[in-house]
């Protein structure tokens, strides 16, 4: 078949690759997983998809994430991988969080769900001050902790609207982790994922707010489980993780060096909360399994043709990483259409997809090559592509 390229030209690209299988760990996995995981979409219901709640394929959805647990990996639910404050509101997230805590109840690996509690529920306009922001966490995370989900603090969006300095950071944190039920995990979420948390923690420089977070952690390590960081900086993560205390994780969220931080450097690791997870789950459940088993040349000979791919999904403007994310579900057949809530596909160009299908199949991700290769035929003659 004929693809675009980048320089504008069409090339032909033939399928390489055998497809990974996925399938459950053998072995414990020494390392705790959470895939982010997107909404799929109903657009047989979708009604004014700008202006309304988006219309999910519950059944589709949930599948989704039956599959990720299946291969031994955790959930983190209701996250910017499935488009909240992009697409997804929070009745919406609500849904999805209290239908997905049921759904892994039933599941026989008792997978680890942990969910997003954010602010989004109300209008930016009224989150003036921190008690205000406080009250519209609380909110969330009650109904979370109701559901039976672990709560993750999301950055929101509101703390940096107002100019807040680090004293009202450390007023809405310390008030937070107080009234939670249990230990949670922190997010610190760069502005290259959405440009509205630019200078969160109160400070644009980096290692002021390093500080800043590692301050809280410790007087509130007993209801820290850890702290998911995408910052996309590798040196920076590992320095951080380094200062933890004891006993408090770091997850990476860094989509572009996520297999040597995994992996460690032989005094300290991190474990991963990622949005890239929920794409190439067998060749992540597959290479956590080879870690596992201390088997580190598996390890990387399984996620090193995954970087690239990644690293495509992830580009500039980072922030529409979630149209490769919902790409590569439809190539896969987990679900039937390449439509998104607010029309969010339209967001990255056609040469983008172009390159993520062949780096998956360089990765050994498309299960199915030839049900891919027919899906892409069609959104290229979509685009007026003859492929």
């Amino acid at each position: 078949m004929r693809l675009p390229t980048y320089a504008g030209t069409l090339e032909a690209y033939r399928l390489t690759r055998e497809p990974l299988v996925p399938r459950a760990p053998e072995v414990a996995l020494t390392r705790t997983a959470f895939a982010a995981a997107h909404v799929i979409s109903d657009p047989l219901a979708e009604r004014s998809p700008w202006d309304t709640r988006p219309a999910v394929d519950w059944d589709a959805t949930l599948a989704f994430r039956q599959g990720l647990w299946d291969q031994g990996l955790g959930l983190a639910e209701a996250m910017d991988t499935a488009q909240r404050g992009m697409g997804v509101d929070w009745p919406t997230a609500l849904e999805l969080i209290q239908r997905t805590m049921q759904a892994a109840r039933a599941h026989p690996l008792k997978p680890r769900v942990a969910c997003g509690a954010g602010t989004d529920q109300r209008d930016p306009v009224d989150l003036t001050g921190a008690e205000t922001i406080i009250a519209a966490y609380a909110e969330q995370m009650e109904a979370i902790e109701a559901a039976g989900g672990q709560i993750i603090l999301m950055a929101t969006r509101a703390l940096p609207a107002i100019g807040a300095t680090a004293k009202t950071y450390a007023r809405v944190y310390d008030t937070l982790l107080a009234q939670a039920a249990g230990p949670v995990i922190l997010h610190w979420l760069g502005d290259m994922f959405d440009p509205a948390l630019k200078g969160y923690w109160g400070t644009e420089n980096v290692d002021d707010a390093s500080d800043f977070v590692l301050d809280l952690i410790a007087r509130n390590a007993d209801k820290v489980d850890g702290i998911k960081i995408s910052l996309l900086d590798q040196a920076h993560e590992e320095a951080f993780r380094a200062r933890l205390p004891e006993g408090v994780r770091l997850y990476t969220g860094d989509d572009f060096n996520y297999a040597p931080l995994i992996e460690g450097d032989g005094t300290h690791h991190s474990h991963a909360l990622l949005g890239i997870f929920a794409a190439i789950a067998p060749a992540a459940s597959q290479a956590l399994e080879a870690l596992a088993k201390g088997d580190p040349e598996t390890y990387h000979a399984l996620l090193a043709p995954t970087v690239p791919l990644s690293r495509e999904i992830f580009k500039a403007p980072t922030r529409f990483y979630k149209a490769g994310i919902a790409f590569l579900s439809w190539l896969n057949g987990t679900q039937t259409h390449f439509v998104m809530p607010g029309g969010f596909q339209s967001s990255r160009e056609i040469t983008h997809y172009a390159e993520v299908f062949r780096l998956a199949d360089r990765a050994r991700l498309l299960r199915d090559p030839d049900l891919a290769k027919a899906r892409m035929r069609t959104l290229l003659a979509l685009h007026g592509i003859d492929g």
